[in-house]
């Protein structure tokens, strides 16, 4: 019978400055360099540990933004699930890190990308970190070329779907994402 999964939560938290820095953590025990993040306490919920495990690890008070999503891996043989928010840290440090964390460092993403120790985190990281960068309006370069806005019918022409009946199922999934897709650009999502 399968085991029931672990819980867990954290944050992809970052610092503002010149160029937006993003917090990893060196756990003491394995000597290996990840994000922080935690198992939810009993009556926790996941929004909750985050920032608990995120003030701990890191020992920053830190404001919670927006669900950035689920890392699921393998964990002593159960499967671990960990919810992430994007978070920013404000001021200095206000606590001494947990015993389990030897350090803590501010990295610019390429930076915290090479440092990960897990593969999973990387893959993680590369996929949400710019997300959570761009979202916090810090972006890496102040000479960095605006995006260009676009209108609903620019979107529209851009994003072409096909109609019913036209697709067989690997079809259907990318129709359904580009809806997904075309729904965030106009704000919709």
């Amino acid at each position: 019978m399968a085991r029931a999964p672990v819980m867990a939560a954290g944050g992809i938290v970052l610092r503002r400055g010149d160029t937006p820095l993003i917090a990893i953590v060196r756990q003491r025990k394995r000597n290996e360099w990840v994000l922080p993040k935690g198992k939810l306490d009993d009556g926790e919920t996941p929004k909750q540990a985050a920032h608990r495990e995120v003030l701990e690890e890191t020992g920053h008070e830190v404001a919670i933004h927006e669900f950035l999503g689920s890392l699921v891996y393998q964990s002593g043989g159960r499967s671990k699930v960990v919810h992430f928010w994007r978070m920013e840290a404000e001021g200095r440090q206000v606590r001494k890190l947990m015993n389990d964390i030897k350090a803590v460092d501010w990295v610019p993403l390429e930076e915290a990308l090479a440092r990960l120790s897990r593969e999973y985190e990387r893959a993680f990281l590369t996929q949400v970190g710019p997300i959570a960068i761009a979202a916090t309006g810090l972006v890496p370069s102040p000479a960095a070329e605006p995006t260009p806005t676009l209108a609903a019918d620019d979107i529209d022409a851009a994003l072409q779907t096909l109609t019913p009946g036209e697709a067989d199922s690997d079809d259907e999934l990318q129709h359904g994402l580009l809806q997904k897709v075309r729904a965030w650009l106009r704000g919709e999502a």
